[in-house]
């Protein structure tokens, strides 16, 4: 028989075991952050196929927030179809649910517009603008043009030869960067023969297949294969080349273009100020980690990071440029 003692003994035990896990929630095995709003059961929807740029930057970004003890353990999906346009409807519709996040970036405002989809990027909630990226021109390994200058030639000589593919649908980075690559060198890009796939794992499998001539993509998404020698890059969209790419600027080879890609976080419209507050810590930490600032390295992405106002006044500025170039290339 337990005496009154020993009983008031094992309920201080348990009253300083609470105590110890409200100050340390690890000490009781708990991940840190997952009692919050927000974090506890995330998941994170990536508009494309594996293998592509969003997926590669939704899964590199999880894993440090998992590992860095940042958020509990982040479910990452894919929902494809219309340029990531279905994911957006998704995320529209999961209204309130600050559970949910999307990676996202200019393909899918593209996508948006070309597809007549209501779902635009600025009636989400904005979260954060995570890094930009540079595009090259890539080409098989054993591909006839040897540079940028080569290629352009025979663009320009019969454009629907040519064949050129992008890992975005139409009015998505790789959609657009070719079409105004080809209004800088002289092709009318109502001519440009460009085959649309759903992410870069698609896009690699029909450029070392042959299927097309070249293909426009983030570099991030090919760093292997351009290190093992299967994919070649001609030419970088950005004001400076690529750490690690022998490839020039197109400025440098006399093309008068500079263009970049970017992508960001969105979660649902109408979610409640405090899970948007430890969605967007969530994130600033994240980008304050030694992981991150080496994934930035490693994939060749620019640190872009950007919360509040300035992310939805930029979210609004990129419907606006979207909308414009569609517009004067003539393909809205």
């Amino acid at each position: 028989m337990r005496t009154r003692p020993a009983r008031s003994l094992r309920w201080l035990a348990l009253l300083v075991g609470l105590a110890v896990c409200a100050a340390t929630a690890t000490a009781c095995g708990v991940t840190r952050g997952s009692d919050e709003p927000g974090l506890h059961r995330l998941r994170m929807m990536v508009p494309n196929s594996p293998g592509g740029g969003y997926d590669l930057t939704a899964r590199t970004a999880v894993k440090i927030m998992e590992d860095e003890d940042i958020t509990g353990r982040v479910e990452v999906f894919n929902v494809i179809g219309a340029g990531g346009t279905v994911a957006m409807a998704r995320l529209m519709n999961e209204e309130g649910n600050g559970d949910l996040v999307m990676m996202m970036g200019l393909g899918v405002v593209g996508a948006v517009y070309t597809n007549g989809s209501k779902a635009l990027a600025t009636n989400a909630t904005a979260l954060a603008k995570v890094v930009e990226e540079q595009e090259g021109v890539l080409v098989p390994a054993d591909s006839p043009f040897r540079t940028i200058a080569d290629f352009v030639a025979a663009w320009k000589a019969d454009p629907a030869r040519v064949t050129i593919g992008g890992g975005s649908s139409p009015g998505g980075p790789d959609h657009l960067f070719p079409m105004e690559t080809a209004r800088a060198v002289g092709v009318d890009p109502r001519k440009v023969n460009f085959i649309s796939y759903d992410g870069g794992g698609d896009l690699l499998t029909a450029l070392l297949g042959k299927k097309i001539a070249a293909g426009t993509s983030g570099l991030g998404e090919y760093v292997d294969q351009i290190e093992a020698g299967q994919v070649r890059v001609l030419a970088v969209s950005g004001d400076q080349r690529a750490e690690g790419i022998d490839a020039p600027t197109l400025k440098e080879a006399g093309i008068d273009l500079t263009f970049t890609n970017w992508r960001g976080v969105l979660a649902p419209p109408g979610i409640s100020e405090q899970s948007k507050r430890a969605l967007v810590t969530a994130l600033e930490e994240l980008h304050g980690t030694d992981a991150w600032k080496a994934a930035l390295v490693k994939n060749g992405w620019t640190d872009a990071f950007m919360t509040g106002e300035p992310f939805e006044r930029f979210l609004r500025d990129q419907d606006q440029r979207v909308s414009s170039t569609l517009t004067e290339l003539g393909l809205l």
